[in-house]
């Protein structure tokens, strides 16, 4: 592998519409309000991919020198643990996406003031402190409420603030929805790599609830992110449009009936690898629901 495939692998360019998905709804939203501002959206946009990729190269490092990855792991490839970069060179990477980040940072905080400055400065320190610091987020159960609130209602919400200078009500609940669907994502993973956790000592919720509680978590975020725009139009006023973001839901269908039948099934719980499916069908699943969120709000202006 190329040394630029190999930092395209330590990004892990698969896992950035969790991170694009909330800025395009959130934007939609900002639209039909009316107070969309193109600098300032794609100033959210560049943020939230990089604090992503900053997080996937503190991952790819943090868990190597921790000795979470090992050579029993059967995820993805990891730059660092499989020798294809050095550690050092990824702290560096994750240090130049944290600072190339704070300069986005810098601009939206001049257009949008301090609230700005609070969010990203605890989301950078969140994104070192998911696998990094003397009380790393995922070894201790709790990157499932990160991945919620900060690629949910923060991230949606602060994506229509930079843009309106307000906070929006339909931005806040639409952030559920997408949060739950993020959510739906790092379970997936987690669940796949429940075993390989536990042994080393990274207690995911995954490794301390079991397959069962698991894979109900995983359909629970599914139920909860197809609620959303449900009840955002049954009560809320929304527009049917909105009702769109159900093709990403839908979409999971085959990968929920995949991971109950792992969880509650009779055999295969050893090939853990054929849960890999449903990792990416629920990451595609997070950008069509953002899409169909966001073309809802537009639609329905008109």
């Amino acid at each position: 592998m190329s040394r630029l495939g190999a930092w395209v692998l330590a990004a892990r360019p698969r896992t950035l519409a969790a991170a694009a998905a909330p800025v395009v709804a959130g934007s939609g939203i900002a639209v039909a309000g009316g107070v969309f501002v193109r600098g300032p959206a794609l100033g959210a946009l560049a943020g939230g991919l990089l604090i992503q990729v900053a997080a996937n190269l503190g991952n790819d490092y943090y868990d190597f020198v921790k000795g979470g990855d090992t050579e029993e792991r059967i995820g993805p490839v990891r730059a660092t643990q499989a020798g294809l970069l050095a550690p050092e060179s990824v702290r560096r990477g994750m240090i130049a996406a944290m600072a190339t980040a704070t300069a986005v940072g810098v601009y939206l905080a001049a257009v949008a003031g301090w609230p700005v400055v609070v969010v990203g400065a605890v989301s950078l320190a969140c994104a070192v402190a998911y696998t990094g610091g003397p009380y790393p987020l995922a070894y201790h159960g709790l990157g499932d409420v990160f991945v919620f609130v900060f690629f949910g209602p923060v991230a949606v919400a602060g994506t229509y603030y930079v843009q309106g200078l307000s906070v929006s009500a339909e931005a806040l609940w639409a952030g559920v929805g997408l949060g739950a669907f993020s959510t739906a994502i790092l379970v997936a993973n987690n669940l796949r790599d429940r075993e390989t956790d536990a042994a080393v000592g990274k207690r995911t919720l995954a490794v301390r609830w079991g397959d069962g509680g698991a894979a109900a978590e995983y359909v629970a975020c599914l139920g909860l992110a197809a609620a959303v725009p449900v009840a955002g139009w049954a009560w809320a006023g929304w527009s049917a449009w909105t009702l769109l973001g159900l093709a990403g839901v839908a979409g999971c269908g085959p990968a929920a009936r995949a991971v109950l039948r792992f969880a509650f099934g009779s055999g295969g719980k050893a090939n853990r690898r054929a849960l890999a499916p449903v990792l990416e069908r629920t990451a595609r699943g997070v950008a069509v629901y953002g899409v169909g969120v966001a073309a809802g709000f537009l639609l329905g202006t008109r």
